[in-house]
């Protein structure tokens, strides 16, 4: 065995019980993992210098094959069901010990690094992956320690990741072929039969989201970005709502895109870089994130022209082609990426069935409610078999990744909103005029506007009237906004089956918050008339 490295931790790989590996290779440069993914046929360059790779059959996440070890520590804090699937602790063991005999002789490539940027709650990551592509894409999302913090790194948590190492189901005790498994008592993860490499920044958040409300910090699936007063702006939603986009404003600088903790000293990013979606990306309405993609940046299932180019366009591989690039490829990037106090909370929606209104203002009680629905809207063509809108829910805007109860969440978040008296707001960056395959999608400059005009504090000026189904309170006007565009029905033409949609998606909305039924009776009462 060699070991190959700028710095080396004394803690080795020994004791997560890694036995006669080939070489192994301890925290390279971002060149020298580019250089042997290219050289190891892993990946190929793009003309923009990001280096791109192919994930195979898995090109997302795999949420019914992600795992918690059912444990005595931990057990009593989770909440089980369908999102947390438990596993025992004799499969974990199964699954370890084939994870270890498949890594005997082969080259791995190490790397130390830390979840979180606040220094008094961050966590110490080890990732030990068998691609250096794999290993470049953990150095250019979690945060890169100081070299002088490696030698004696002790990992509080340690990611061991076999993408070739496929599961059997029948002897493995696994769903199929695919296994993340988080063990809580081991402080492991266990990654294998997918290439995709979200799951492993999803796990780490998966951990830091059991870890930090115990801890009393709310742990959040959201963006951040700050202006130059030090005003903080949040941005919750789903996949595909917009979180990145709107949180990379050349206005305003970045604290992070997708994973922070809220403390009682501010926020704070998990991350060191961004994991965005790339389809139909383009520099006329995402610069930031367009020129972020250079050299050090990953690029997963993009297709390149006859030239090298990236075309951003084609889907042929997956709607969820994916760019992996360090925080310091945006401009005006806060690095280390920790801020104040929130101002501004924004929750956005891709509303397919096009009743939301665009911007919103919502009061204490309907933002927990809406915090706790975790609305947004699939739409044709994002996964087989879905023909037309269809409602999704996600509690906290990230159920797939939150471990305990939604109600310790909301609790926390309902508590950091009321001390820091902070505004929220409803952004619909869905459809207008009707819904998916009748209306438009709304205008991305028109979208910006709004959120500026929050943001700046010039929303707050003008006048309001609630929304008589949603009971969202909706701005008369809004800075360099067509003001016919502010009130859904308005861009309807057949006003009926406005009110028709609307009362539909008010009824869904409903029927999800049973899940909820020890909620306060005033959080219940915010949520749209049926």
């Amino acid at each position: 065995m060699g070991t190959t490295g700028r710095c080396v931790s004394s803690y080795g790989l020994d004791v997560c019980g890694i036995v006669a590996p080939g070489d192994v290779y301890w925290n390279l440069s971002s060149d020298e993992l580019i250089d042997l993914a290219v050289k190891n046929s892993e990946g190929v360059l793009a003309a923009n210098g990001a280096l791109v790779v192919k994930t195979g059959e898995c090109t997302g996440r795999r949420p019914k094959d992600r795992f918690i070890v059912e444990e005595p520590e931990s057990s009593q804090h989770i909440d089980w069901g369908k999102v947390n699937l438990s596993i025992s602790a004799e499969v974990f063991e199964k699954v370890h010990a084939r994870v270890i005999e498949y890594y005997k002789g082969k080259n791995l490539y190490a790397r130390e690094c830390y979840a979180g940027a606040d220094p008094k709650t961050r966590l110490k990551v080890r990732v030990v992956t068998e691609t250096a592509w794999h290993n470049l894409f953990a150095r250019q999302l979690f945060i890169v320690p100081e070299d002088d913090a490696i030698a004696d790194f002790v990992p509080e948590y340690t990611i061991l990741n076999a993408p070739m190492l496929n599961a059997d189901p029948a002897t493995d005790g696994t769903n199929s072929n695919v296994f993340v498994i988080i063990h809580p008592g081991k402080k492991m993860v266990l990654i294998g039969g997918t290439q995709y490499a979200g799951e492993i920044k999803k796990s780490i958040f998966s951990v830091m989201n059991y870890l930090l409300p115990l801890q009393g910090i709310l742990s959040m699936h959201c963006s951040a970005n700050v202006g130059d007063s030090g005003d903080v702006a949040l941005f919750f939603g789903l996949s595909g709502t917009g979180k990145t986009t709107l949180s990379a404003d050349p206005s305003r600088n970045l604290i992070g895109d997708d994973e922070h903790g809220w403390s009682d000293t501010g926020v704070f990013n998990f991350e060191g870089g961004c994991y965005a979606k790339c389809i139909d990306l383009s520099h006329e309405y995402e610069p930031q994130i367009f020129d972020a993609i250079r050299r050090g940046a990953v690029l997963e299932n993009v297709v390149l022209d006859k030239d090298g180019a990236a075309d951003y366009t084609d889907s042929s591989l997956t709607e969820n082609t994916r760019a992996a690039y360090p925080l310091a490829h945006i401009d005006h990037a806060v690095i280390p990426s920790v801020a104040g106090h929130p101002k501004n909370v924004v929750f956005l929606t891709c509303d397919a069935f096009g009743v939301l209104p665009p911007v919103s203002r919502l009061t204490p009680d309907q933002a927990m409610y809406h915090f706790m629905s975790g609305y947004t809207a699939k739409v044709a063509g994002t996964e087989a078999g879905i023909t037309e809108p269809q409602a999704t829910f996600s509690a906290c805007f990230g159920s797939p990744f939150m471990p305990l109860p939604p109600r310790k969440y909301a609790a926390l978040l309902g508590e950091k909103l009321a001390k820091h008296n902070a505004t929220c707001w409803l952004i619909n960056t869905g459809w207008s005029g009707g819904g998916y395959g009748v209306g438009k999608r709304m205008n991305i400059h028109h979208t910006r506007a709004m959120v500026s005009a929050a943001l700046d504090g010039s929303l707050n000026k003008v006048e309001f009237t609630p929304d008589p189904v949603f009971g969202c309170e909706v701005p008369h006007s809004c800075p360099n906004v067509p003001s016919e565009a502010l009130t859904p029905r308005n861009t309807w033409s057949d006003k009926q089956a406005y009110d028709a949609k609307a009362k539909e998606l008010a009824g869904l909305f409903s029927e999800n918050f049973k899940a909820f039924p020890h909620a306060p009776e005033n959080i219940k009462a915010a949520g749209p008339k049926t």
